[in-house]
């Protein structure tokens, strides 16, 4: 007799359940899988925050921060994303991105949350170019603007 076939339960990237022919209650699994994609495509939080707000709404979503407490505790570095009336946590993932709306800039996740710092413009110096310093002022909105560095 062959070995049984063995299924993980779960997809690698998304924690997103698997279904299985003949399975029962596959409408559970299914909405599971939904509430996770919604809350990971084109993820966007409110902001960091170590427990959960009083009041929060359907779809919100936060980062939960290092000193996580409350319903929150141990899920630090997670995205905790309200759905039916319940968090649902997503593990961040190297390559992860999310939009910041209390920054108004993305973050990425590699080994940990990053995001980018207050970009200072240059200043004196009797041999700094006027124009390598229009440049750089130049480079630096770009980057403000793409909320790849916050504004001052």
């Amino acid at each position: 007799m062959s070995d049984p076939v063995i299924f993980e339960s779960n997809s690698p990237r998304l924690a997103l359940p698997l279904l299985y022919s003949g399975q029962a209650g596959k409408e559970i699994l299914v909405n599971e899988a939904f509430a996770r994609i919604d809350a990971a495509v084109h993820c966007t939080i409110l902001g960091e925050n170590p427990e959960p707000p009083e009041n929060p709404a359907e779809g919100d979503s936060w980062l939960v921060s290092a000193d996580s407490q409350g319903e929150w505790a141990g899920h630090e570095h997670e995205i905790a994303a309200r759905q039916g009336g319940n968090w649902i946590f997503l593990q961040p993932h190297d390559g992860m991105r999310i939009f910041d709306r209390s920054s108004g800039q993305e973050r990425l996740f590699f080994a940990f949350w990053r995001k980018g710092s207050i970009l200072e413009e240059p200043v004196g110096g009797s041999t700094v170019d006027e124009e390598a310093r229009a440049s750089i002022n130049e480079i630096i909105a770009v980057l403000q603007a793409l909320g790849i560095s916050p504004s001052a």
